[in-house]
């Protein structure tokens, strides 16, 4: 038999037997499988009423699945008695169990949609849920790290991407090969088969997937010496020339550059934006501490020299960020983005000085810290939901207290219109706080007052946004102008009918729609034309065009009220989102849903989208 018969072979049997090493998790795995057949076989009408149960099933067998093997794991691998093994399985179920119940007691949130009142899990608790199952993952991979003598964090971390890498490949073979298979048959035998057949072999395919990645891991029991783990821990030749001769000389130089971008920005004065920023340092700092964790065992001149620079170069990187950070929080204060560098900063800084002192010893270490700051997070607050947003209400309530415009609880609009940064940090306070879900917030704001108009009437002032940051790495690709229509009243009155135009050419975006008036049968298209990009909408009586307008002078006026450099993007007023036309057969009111222009100076090309929410005409 030839050797890759015999690993084929292996790795389905290794699938297989995880029935038995690892019987919660693909339990857990089965089920949550099973449930995502019948939401396939649900349409959607049916299954909206059960959306929430679903949602919650899917994410409890999740944290069971994951769960489990580190329960079992440890079981297996600190003690031998059979009662700890079956302790570890029943663990596994129950936190599939208690994170369902959990969710589906206090994790959901009524939502209003246009068709109807639904139930839906939260964003928070869908995080909690997720910093459960990645803290389940590195618990998982510490504890297959064991004993000492035979394996240890970096071998394990290693062990778990190859695990990976070779379910996934496995797995879209499978698929690949399956849906060939299905392809074939609609072709050739039976041309309505259900697109649902895909969705189903899908399904399968991951949950094999899944029983491959389980099984491809040693047996962990305490006292077995299983000849797989040497296997599976150890580097092949190409994996070895990847990391020595690719990754490391790439980080390297990476490493160079970030320390003359740091010389050259702090010589020159010119700060990067805060976005463009916190990226590359997120990027380099969990880069770097991967590849220190893989490169761990090698001893070549290259690759130790990395490890001894990695950590020094990041901790100077990283006092380069923070005096950023401070720039930053003195501009807008502490928002999400804020708040998520700060914790991964913390870790970054930590993780550098424990790689300084202990050495490849501070890898367990660091997998902890990441766990912690993880579950920080989430918690109640000092979470990312709650400490962003207490930082903002004090930030808004002290520039309102300033402007006279917050008197004992009450907020009342400013007579004399404050300076244009202390508008731009108003707005920019009041619209995080509105789109923020679940926020505890003061009684004297109204989350609405992220429409323009109401801002307006409640500050006596437009909203203004700050000119957008550009970093000197040559033009910008696009530039946009977003408007979409406020959730407020318009008043329609006088007008005979209400226009919706559904049937979409899913070509160029043009519609119509047609009825019979009292002065006779009329036609109403909105036609998009390929040449100019503008929107025209034409009607017709009686096969007649009486009106025929394109949306030019309309586009012009919203650009010049909000040109595309200056990035508007939010809610316009009822008058931006509103055009009136009219002459001697009918009068019509346009309302738009949205207006989307967007500009490539590079390419000197302009593209406009808009969607006609409805149209309200009157026959004269």
């Amino acid at each position: 038999m030839s050797t890759f018969k015999q690993s084929v072979i292996k790795v389905f049997q290794g699938a297989f037997n995880t029935f038995k090493t690892f019987p919660a998790a693909n339990a857990c795995a089965l089920a949550f499988a099973i449930v995502t057949m019948v939401r396939i076989q649900l349409d959607w009408p049916q299954q909206e009423a059960y959306n929430f149960l679903f949602n919650c099933l899917h994410l409890g067998f999740a944290t069971g699945a994951v769960f489990s093997l580190a329960t079992i794991t440890a079981a297996k691998s600190r003690f031998e008695q059979q009662r700890a093994f079956l302790v570890a399985n029943l663990l596994g179920g129950l936190a599939a169990i208690v994170t369902f119940t959990l969710l589906y007691a206090f994790g959901g949130r009524t939502a209003e949609y246009a068709t109807a009142v639904v139930l839906r899990v939260t964003e928070l608790s869908a995080s909690r849920v997720s910093v459960a199952i990645l803290v389940s993952l590195i618990a998982f991979i510490y504890l297959a790290g064991y004993p000492k003598e035979r394996s240890d964090f970096g071998r394990s971390l290693f062990m778990f991407h190859k695990a990976l890498i070779i379910a996934l490949i496995y797995g879209a073979v499978i698929m690949s090969g399956t849906s060939g298979v299905a392809g074939a048959v609609q072709a050739l035998l039976y041309r309505n088969m259900s697109e649902k057949v895909y969705m189903y072999l899908a399904t399968i395919t991951g949950f094999l997937a899944f029983t491959i990645f389980v099984g491809y891991f040693p047996d962990f029991s305490k006292g077995k010496i299983d000849k797989h783990r040497e296997v599976a821990q150890k580097h092949p030749r190409f994996i070895e020339v990847l990391f020595q001769y690719i990754m490391v000389p790439i980080a390297l130089a990476l490493t160079l550059v970030l320390l003359l971008w740091t010389g050259k920005t702090i010589l020159s004065g010119t700060w990067p934006s805060f976005l463009r920023l916190s990226g590359i340092a997120t990027s380099y700092a969990a880069g770097g501490i991967w590849l220190h964790v893989m490169i761990t065992r090698y001893e070549d001149g290259l690759t130790k020299f990395f490890r001894k620079v990695y950590p020094l170069a990041a901790l100077l990187i990283l006092a380069f960020e923070a005096r950023a950070l401070l720039i930053q929080l003195g501009k807008s204060g502490l928002k999400m983005a804020e708040y998520a560098f700060i914790l991964i900063w913390i870790l970054a800084v930590a993780a550098a000085v424990l790689l300084i002192i202990r050495k490849e010893k501070a890898h367990p270490f660091i997998a902890a810290l990441i766990c912690a700051v993880a579950i920080f997070s989430v918690l109640p607050g000092v979470g990312y939901h709650a400490l962003p947003v207490t930082a903002q209400v004090n930030r808004l309530e002290d520039l309102l207290t300033n402007e006279g415009m917050l008197v004992a609880g009450q907020l009342t609009p400013t007579v004399t219109e404050p300076e244009e940064t202390v508008r731009e940090s108003i707005t920019d306070a009041v619209v995080f706080l509105a789109r923020v879900d679940d926020a505890k917030l003061p009684s004297w704001f109204d989350s609405n007052l992220r429409n323009n108009e109401v801002f307006l009437a409640s500050m006596g002032f437009e909203q203004t946004w700050p000119k957008p940051e550009y970093d000197d790495i040559g033009p910008r690709d696009y530039m946009e102008t977003y408007l979409r229509l406020p959730n407020t009243e318009i008043n329609v009155s006088g007008y005979d009918w209400a226009v919706m135009l559904q049937e979409y050419d899913g070509r160029d975006g043009s519609s119509s729609a047609s009825f019979e008036g009292q002065n006779g049968r009329y036609i109403i298209s909105w036609i998009r034309n390929n040449e100019t990009e503008i929107p025209a909408i034409e009607i017709e009586l009686d096969g007649q065009v009486i009106l025929e307008q394109d949306m030019r002078d309309y586009l012009n006026r919203i650009t010049e009220k909000y040109p595309p450099n200056q990035e508007q993007q939010g809610e316009g007023t009822v008058d931006d989102m509103t055009l009136v036309l009219e002459n001697q057969e009918v009068k019509v009111l346009l309302v738009f849903r949205y207006i989307n222009i967007n500009l490539d100076p590079s390419e000197d090309d302009i593209n406009y989208w808009m969607e006609l929410s409805m149209l309200y005409l009157k026959e004269n």
